[in-house]
């Protein structure tokens, strides 16, 4: 999965990779300046993969909300100059139709265009890693039937 071990960290800007786990703590990389640290267990981390984005019927995880972006978009970065608060609405409402507009701030939305186009920076979502992931859940899907 092209999200596995992408990680969002409360009051630290940017995206971390994870680099190893210990006792108490897990020590990051920031993708932006490449600096290591250790993130602890009282620090909020969150998994990109564990994200979903609130909508009316049910949530959707944020990796479908990025490959539906990508398609969108044709793996360009999105919303670079200077966005207002309304762009910002549109641009969700262009991807997402039915995201609940109660519980989706805007302060949601601008993490998850920084997070895209951090990925697309670093080459982290491509037509090659939605093609895999996209394979690996069919196999999965194949071996729980089997089951």
């Amino acid at each position: 999965m092209f999200l596995e071990g992408i990680l969002a960290i409360a009051g630290q800007p940017g995206l971390f990779k994870l680099v190893s786990k210990g006792k108490n703590n897990v020590i990051v990389e920031s993708m932006t300046t490449g600096k290591r640290m250790p993130a602890f267990a009282t620090s909020r981390i969150s998994t990109l993969e564990d994200v979903a984005i609130y909508t009316y019927d049910e949530d959707i995880p944020l990796k479908d909300v990025f490959i539906s972006i990508f398609e969108q978009f044709e793996g360009e970065k999105i919303l670079q100059n200077k966005p207002t608060n309304d762009d910002y609405k549109e641009f969700m409402e262009s991807v997402l139709p039915d995201f609940d507009r109660d519980r989706v701030y805007v302060s949601d939305i601008k993490k998850v265009v920084n997070w895209f186009n951090t990925l697309i920076d670093f080459e982290i979502i491509t037509s090659e890693n939605i093609k895999e992931d996209a394979k690996e859940e069919k196999s999965e899907e194949q071996e729980d039937t089997k089951e």
